[in-house]
């Protein structure tokens, strides 16, 4: 089963434990079933067996909807609810989604699909046979930066393979309570977030916002021991040493989605006494490598491949980098969690994935002797080609974020008729912004890497472009 513990009744005398609480509201385990297997039956009633849309909003009837989908054996497709109507548009089209289930956006007429309404109360009792293991449970969509977002099927064994995974390597128990207030249209906040503690069978209290004064009180009241959070969620609680202090009785916390900066790791550290967990992984392979809850970490570092995750790192000449934590290439990972192919694209399909199960991330990494693995970035924005060598934008920025005045970094390579291109840093400065200070900066950096490394230009800004999982968009810089 994809989800045992939250589709097994409560046995009769037993305690009814939450399963979750979103804005103050909680279902009990006993609800969740009796909820989700009422839409799976009106789904059922209706002859719905095509994708259906889910308007993602943060609510309990948003993971009903989603449990009842999944227990229904129908594709669900989480739509996020600040898209615009295009985006709407290509979603439901390209999905080939067959009704709204539960809410809707503003004026859903426009789309033409009817709606399958979800209530929370409702109570369903009949036993559901279990859908295979290699259906379609998610239809989710990448973040459309290099064109329209691209539909991304996830199978429902890939999903169990993920969590279970990840529950090994974070030794993640029924004893845990999960605490988190990310968006419930992503692999981080909906996959891990809603049918991890599912299927794992711990608790799960959703913040409705992932603010520091909400994990902290989430920690005091509710007991959170897991907490999951991106980068710019762990740079606000750095800030704010009082709601990081509720923290310190929690057993691990959990960081991805973005690189988390190193002065941000070693802060959380001071303030909670915790050593802050990094994974990696995307939509088209949910997460492959991760820091262990019993091992090593290290900031600027994303650990380990899970259980049966293999990856390589590949050179321009086809061959593969020695594993000794400096050269970088293309990183492929092949494992049970992976997905197959883009829905109805072909051409990126075969773009990606490269034959005999690996699929070609776009990033570019190192990996350790060790097996320790450390992203660069993106191949089409984080790796820069200056003066004949190959410099990671990823280990520039952090050389930059260990400088005091630097709040925030980004670095591209922009064209240059002499270099090919030269390392350019876009930076949020707290103190002056000018050429001295500008001077200053390159002069740090280059107290801790060679001299080709070394910014040529700094660019002070007020703001790095982000997207609503905190990942700056270097795309946006490059074409200022």
């Amino acid at each position: 089963m994809l989800l045992p513990h939250t589709v097994t009744p409560v046995p009769p005398g037993s305690d009814d434990e939450p399963a979750v609480t979103i804005g103050g509201r909680t279902l009990s385990r006993t609800d969740l079933v009796g909820a989700s297997t009422a839409v799976a039956e009106r789904l059922n009633g209706l002859g719905v067996r095509g994708p259906v849309a889910v308007f993602a909003e943060p609510t309990l009837a948003t993971v009903v909807a989603l449990v009842g989908a999944l227990r229904a054996g129908v594709p669900a497709v989480p739509v996020p609810p600040d898209s615009g109507t295009d985006e709407i548009a290509h979603v439901l089209a390209d999905s080939g989604a067959q009704a709204w289930l539960g809410a809707t956006p503003a004026d859903p007429a426009r789309f033409g699909l009817p709606t399958v309404p979800v209530r929370e109360h409702a109570r369903g009792w009949h036993a559901l046979p279990e859908p295979p293991a290699g259906a379609t449970a998610l239809i989710m969509y990448t973040s459309g930066t290099t064109g329209a977002p691209k539909g991304v099927p996830i199978r429902r064994e890939a999903i169990a393979a993920c969590i279970d995974g990840l529950a090994d390597a974070w030794a993640w128990t029924a004893n845990d309570t999960l605490v988190h207030g990310l968006p419930l249209f992503h692999v981080h906040g909906l996959i891990l977030g809603v049918l991890g503690p599912l299927r794992v069978g711990s608790p799960l209290v959703h913040t409705g916002k992932p603010t520091p004064e909400a994990y902290a009180a989430a920690a005091r009241e509710q007991g959170g021991t897991l907490f999951f959070g991106v980068p710019t969620v762990w740079s606000r609680m750095a800030r704010d040493p009082e709601s990081a202090a509720a923290l310190r009785d929690a057993r691990l916390l959990i960081s991805g989605s973005a690189p988390l900066p190193a002065p941000v790791f070693e802060r959380i550290r001071e303030l909670t006494g915790h050593e802050i967990v990094e994974r990696y992984g995307m939509t088209e392979t949910l997460i492959t490598v991760s820091a262990r809850a019993d091992g090593e970490r290290r900031p600027g570092w994303v650990g380990l491949p899970i259980g049966g995750v293999e990856s390589r790192i590949i050179v321009e000449s086809g061959g593969e980098a020695p594993h000794d934590g400096e050269s970088i290439g293309a990183l492929q990972i092949r494992g049970p969690m992976v997905g197959a192919e883009y829905l109805n694209r072909p051409d990126a399909t075969a773009e990606s994935w490269v034959g005999d199960g690996w699929f070609d991330t776009g990033d570019v990494a190192v990996i350790d002797a060790g097996g320790f693995h450390r992203i660069v970035g993106r191949a089409s924005t984080d790796l820069i080609k200056t003066g004949g060598f190959r410099v990671g934008a990823g280990e520039i920025e952090a050389a930059l974020l260990g400088h005091g005045d630097v709040r925030e970094a980004a670095v591209v390579g922009l064209p240059d008729d002499d270099l090919g291109q030269r390392v350019v840093a876009f930076v949020v400065a707290d103190g002056a912004r000018d050429d001295s200070a500008a001077s200053g900066i390159v002069a740090f950096v280059g107290e801790t890497l060679s001299k080709h490394k070394r910014p040529r230009e700094i660019r002070f800004v007020d703001d790095l472009p982000r997207n609503p999982m905190g990942k700056v968009q270097k795309k946006q810089l490059l074409a200022d």
